[in-house]
């Protein structure tokens, strides 16, 4: 799973600690951690927890507490995100499953995406498989849910400006655009760090795919204003036409999908 044993430590007391609270059958890993891409403190830990039933209200109410509790005694557990989904409702990828993410209780989907990463290479910290319970994606489906994500989401998303003076906005931008084009042209899932790759070859501004790998990997200097200025600047340039001939060269390919 990972050596580093204060995120074994986290991962072995969250489950422990939910496990009497909810009805719980399975918890999954995926994202870095799962992909073999995780950098302690710096990368999520996203989880998946598979219950007999929906919570109940005094349920959410616990695990809120432990979650919460949890932040205190770990300041790992901050990088923590888990959604809680009913067994029987895992069919129904559209569905909002209560999660814990950026340290409160909210809604969301377990996307096409994760379902995939669950398939390919999630790990099981606890119970039953994916294989066993998650239902494979439809054909198309995950190319779909890629091309809609980058129309409906990211390229909105590119306003307002300032946003993207942010680290996470400019290194989640960057990559997902890498990692969008991959799973379209070869039908696979990447890492983080393999997408650094892609930016290159896809002639992304090299100074700005230096400036996320120094983040991610290494010990980047303090940045200055003028260099988050002109890091917004390339960046938003480089994902404007990025994303445009993405959903384009797609809707070309499959007109169908592009129909009202």
């Amino acid at each position: 799973m990972t050596d580093h044993a204060p995120t074994t430590a986290l991962l072995d007391r969250f489950v422990n600690d939910i496990t009497p609270l909810v009805p719980l059958t399975s918890v999954w890993a995926h994202g870095s951690l799962a992909g073999g891409d995780y950098r302690p403190g710096r990368s999520d830990l996203d989880l998946i927890a598979v219950l007999d039933r929906h919570c109940l209200p005094e349920e959410e109410r616990r695990l809120a507490q432990a979650h919460e509790r949890l932040g205190q005694d770990v300041p790992l557990a901050a990088k923590l995100h888990c959604s809680y989904a009913a067994v029987a409702e895992l069919p129904d990828s559209a569905r909002s499953h209560l999660t814990w993410a950026h340290e409160e209780l909210m809604h969301r989907p377990i996307t096409p995406v994760t379902r995939r990463e669950l398939h390919d290479f999630g790990l099981v910290l606890y119970g039953a498989p994916p294989a066993a319970v998650l239902p494979p994606l439809a054909d198309g489906e995950l190319a779909a849910f890629v091309v809609r994500d980058m129309k409906e989401f990211w390229r909105p998303s590119l306003e307002p400006r300032e946003r993207w003076l942010r680290d996470i906005w400019v290194d989640a931008g960057m990559l997902v655009l890498a990692r969008a084009t991959v799973t379209l042209r070869d039908g696979r899932l990447i890492t983080k760090g393999e997408a650094l790759t892609v930016l290159r070859e896809m002639r992304a501004p090299a100074e700005v795919v230096d400036d996320i790998e120094r983040r991610r990997y290494g010990s980047p200097a303090p940045a200055t204003e003028q260099w988050l200025a002109l890091r917004a600047e390339l960046t938003l340039a480089f994902l404007t036409a990025g994303i445009d001939g993405l959903v384009a060269a797609h809707s070309a390919a499959s007109p169908s999908e592009s129909a009202p």
